[in-house]
């Protein structure tokens, strides 16, 4: 038996130890929902208060190749309106972080509080930027905080119940594709990323890339399945397969996926990510509208989730350091 490295580096652990050491070494939490769901609950006077933080950096999130300013604005504020949603609850504000190189014009700075902007009116109206903080750095970052209000009690990952639907709301796999149709048609022959030309694509490839430059996520859903009853709700931002593993293992039950309702590309709809959309379970039934019905509850057996009835063979889910390369800005 190998003996554990006492002082390892970050690049030897998994996202999930470096986690746990954190944790390990803050005070107990003393809100509502602490670490381990999408976003916290916190108790405030006047009722109590959902926020989550997400950070985009240049490299291993996104590629200015690809991504213009309005981009990176639409899909910061995207990704953790998603968050917010995931609890049941309404985005109510946001506050942005960015870090810029010197050599960041001013139009493109311009341009991300155009896309952040478009995002909240698109998404969550009535939700806007409301502060934050500008710094310099030799990697452009973009770090967003979210706050939700809720109307119902929070919805955690940890209800699902044997004999509730499964239900998804949202894209599976596309913005998956979409980086897909990147790394394979808008490099050079160094591997350097090249600027994207519409004219070489189809429309549902541009469809494709669009998922995963400017995501769509149903934040309106995520208030509307609280209201209906739903017993547990996730964004599914690390492919569906890992988040409903994620999920099955919080509630101590199996979830029993089918392949049917997934589309003609089920192994990219599985484990491909960052399409943010809303892996929920309801009572028996059928599923609110929005929700599409993709499996059933069962009692907890061996496997955390089945597919068809059996163990799912192949990667597991999502990294995003992996599966943009590796590259750092």
């Amino acid at each position: 038996m190998s003996t554990p490295e006492p002082d390892p580096t970050v690049g030897r652990l998994s996202e999930g130890a470096i986690l746990r050491r954190i944790l390990d070494r803050l005070a107990p939490s003393r809100a509502e929902v602490g670490p381990g769901d999408d976003a916290a609950v916190i108790a405030v006077d006047g009722g109590p208060v959902v926020a989550t933080v997400d950070t985009l950096v240049h490299g291993p999130d996104f590629r200015l190749a690809w991504s213009s300013g309005y981009d990176l604005g639409w899909k910061a504020a995207a990704v953790n309106l998603a968050d917010v949603a995931a609890m049941g609850a309404r985005p109510v504000a946001l506050l942005v972080a960015l870090a810029m190189p010197d050599d960041t014009r001013v139009s493109f700075v311009e341009a991300v509080a155009d896309g952040l902007r478009a995002a909240c009116e698109a998404l969550a109206p009535g939700c806007a930027v409301e502060g934050g903080d500008l710094t310099v750095s030799d990697t452009l970052t973009i770090a967003v905080t979210a706050l939700g209000a809720l109307e119902t009690a929070p919805v955690r990952r940890s209800g699902a119940r044997p004999g509730d639907v499964v239900a998804l709301a949202g894209a599976a796999g596309e913005a998956a594709r979409g980086l897909g149709l990147l790394f394979a048609r808008f490099r050079d022959p160094e591997g350097t990323p090249v600027a994207v030309d519409d004219v070489l694509l189809s429309p549902s490839e541009r469809d494709a890339i669009a998922a995963q430059l400017r995501p769509h996520p149903p934040i309106a859903l995520g208030p509307a399945a609280a209201r209906a009853g739903v017993t547990a709700l996730m964004d599914v931002s690390d492919g569906l397969l890992l988040d409903a593993t994620r999920m099955a293992d919080a509630s101590g039950v199996t979830l029993a996926l089918e392949r049917a309702p997934l589309g003609p590309d089920v192994d990219t709809a599985l484990t491909g990510g960052e399409d943010h959309a809303l892996l929920a379970t309801f009572p028996p039934g059928t599923p609110p509208e929005g929700f599409r019905a993709i499996g059933v509850v069962r009692e907890r057996g061996n496997e955390a989730v089945l597919v068809d009835g059996v163990p799912y063979a192949g990667r597991t889910g999502w990294d995003p350091y992996r599966d943009w390369d590796s590259a750092r800005g």
